[in-house]
């Protein structure tokens, strides 16, 4: 069922965030210089291989200007010559390349977009160079022409390599389109009027169930598709959350004990520059950073390029090299896998008859995210599979209240509840969005099956089950696959996937009774 649901998005920055965004310069970010094989990165198919579950569904919290999208693309298209043309640097005229450009300064308050920006040229075993766009759209306010900057720029340099000339490319912007299917489903679980909703339900003492506005809400039969709770799982979703508040008193002093301290941005960037470097895909990852954003993070695809977006409110010393593995080291290897692959679009899949990729995608990746951790409780899996089951029974109010048992913190409350609530217009009503309860489904189905399941395959063969391995792996394309580096000692693998095993008391008769 949840296969079905193939949401592609572009990111919509709120305005207030513009001037906090980080935005690596393509020059800077997007240059791979490695022996590995990444040999066709079309944009429609990069769309459908790195907008995962977790970000398909990530509700960015957006200004009400987004209803004036359409509008504007007519107002922005007079800007497009001039936004095309480099602004000239202080600097510029002592450089010995007189094509290097500067990108416009973000300009607060204002949206702002980068278009016809130099290409870079990708160098790997490939014969044929493959191009990366830095095309950058934004929707919002109308578009405004930054001044020259009279200051030298800032820029995160994420890579060393030479920076290669700069060409003009086209713009990816006809890969992310949206089908009618594709547009109803993402903007049923986006609400426009989030903040608002959010103030007035905090100022009720939380006894106001919100009402949620969309641009374009779903039909009743397609929300009615996608709001089936189920129960499989309710009794170890529960367990695991009792385990974690017996041995830390509540969520808050886990969150603190276990995650640490919340890092800065320069600390974030410095974070991920190393864990890039040991996955040797330095460069390869446009990354951003935003407060915005339900989840902790979500990889997805903007004009082409693979995007990182990571929530710098919970991003903690502890955790966050936890979800560059689930993002980068799951959902980014298992995209570029799947590209080499005979699979690799919907017809592909179609004509091989693959199960769906969930719950195996975000199974594994959440694995991943508590992997290497002292007390790998699965906390979070299990808190959103109990909340979308409960929602599914009760009111945006009596939700709140009753994860309050679980998790003190009103603010992380109405995350979770929103989360679970997404696509309902009138939340009094009993009603959910089921897509959460895929995490835990998929953890305990592949702890189920961990000592017959080959991870390396699992990886190399992309965005697969891990019921069809087997069956495919003598179909697939395997030479230059990308595998993470915690994969390669596969003893210490198996220990730590025991470990979890062992942390939240999962056994494996328990397993198979289930399952």
């Amino acid at each position: 069922m949840l296969e079905s649901i193939r949401v592609t998005e572009k990111l919509h920055w709120p305005e207030q965030e513009l001037a906090k965004k980080s935005i690596l310069n393509a020059e800077d970010s997007l240059i791979i210089d490695s022996k590995r094989n990444i040999s066709h990165l079309p944009p429609g198919i990069l769309k459908d291989i790195f907008t995962t579950g977790t970000s398909s569904y990530n509700v960015l919290l957006q200004s009400k200007e987004e209803k004036k999208h359409h509008s504007q693309k007519e107002s922005s298209s007079t800007y497009s010559k001039r936004c095309r043309k480099p602004s000239k640097s202080p600097s510029s005229s002592h450089s010995k390349d007189p094509r290097r450009t500067k990108t416009p300064v973000p300009v607060p308050g204002t949206w702002y977009c980068l278009e016809r920006q130099p290409a870079v040229f990708v160098t790997s075993s490939v014969s044929s160079p493959v191009k990366f766009t830095h095309d950058i759209s934004v929707t919002g306010n109308s578009i405004v022409l930054p001044p020259k900057s009279k200051s030298k720029v800032k820029r995160r340099h994420f890579s060393t390599f030479p920076k290669p000339k700069p060409q003009l490319s086209r713009s990816f912007e006809k890969g992310d389109d949206f089908s009618g299917k594709k547009f109803c489903i993402l903007t049923a679980i986006k609400p426009t009027n989030l903040e608002k909703e959010k103030l007035r339900f905090f100022k009720s003492d939380y006894t106001y169930n919100p009402q949620f506005e969309y641009a374009n809400p779903a039909l009743p039969s397609v929300l009615a598709k996608h709001s089936n709770a189920s129960d499989r799982f309710l009794k170890q979703s529960i367990n695991i959350m009792e385990l974690t508040l017996q041995k830390y008193g509540s969520y808050e002093k886990f969150e603190q004990a276990t995650g640490g301290s919340l890092l800065s941005k320069p600390r974030i960037w410095s974070h991920v520059r190393k864990y890039m470097l040991k996955e040797g895909c330095l460069g390869e990852i446009v990354v951003h950073l935003t407060e915005d954003l339900l989840s902790r993070a979500s990889m997805t695809v903007v004009n082409g390029c693979p995007t990182l977006t990571i929530n710098v409110s919970t991003a903690r010393e502890h955790w966050l090299e936890g979800m560059l593995r689930h993002e980068i080291g799951t959902h980014y290897f298992r995209g570029i896998n799947n590209l080499q692959q005979p699979w690799n679009s919907w017809n592909g899949r179609k004509k091989h008859e693959l199960k769906p990729n969930n719950p195996t995608e975000e199974g594994l990746a959440s694995i991943h995210s508590v992997l290497f951790r002292k007390d790998p409780f699965l906390w979070r899996a299990a808190l959103l599979y109990y909340t979308v089951y409960r929602a599914s029974q009760m009111s945006f109010c009596e939700l709140f209240k009753d994860i309050g048992k679980f998790v003190k913190d009103p603010n992380t409350r109405w995350d979770y509840c929103v989360r679970a609530k997404r696509g309902w217009t009138d939340t009094s009503q009993p009603g959910c969005f089921s897509k959460d309860q895929v995490y835990l489904d998929g953890i305990l189905q592949i702890l189920r099956y961990r000592d017959t399941i080959d991870f390396h395959l699992l990886t190399a063969l992309g965005k697969v089950s891990y019921e069809d391995v087997d069956r495919l792996k003598g179909l697939a394309v395997i030479e230059n696959m990308r595998v993470p580096h915690f994969l390669q000692d596969h003893s210490r693998y198996m220990e730590h996937l025991e470990k979890i095993m062992e942390v939240n008391e999962l056994t494996d008769r328990e397993l198979k009774d289930l399952i």
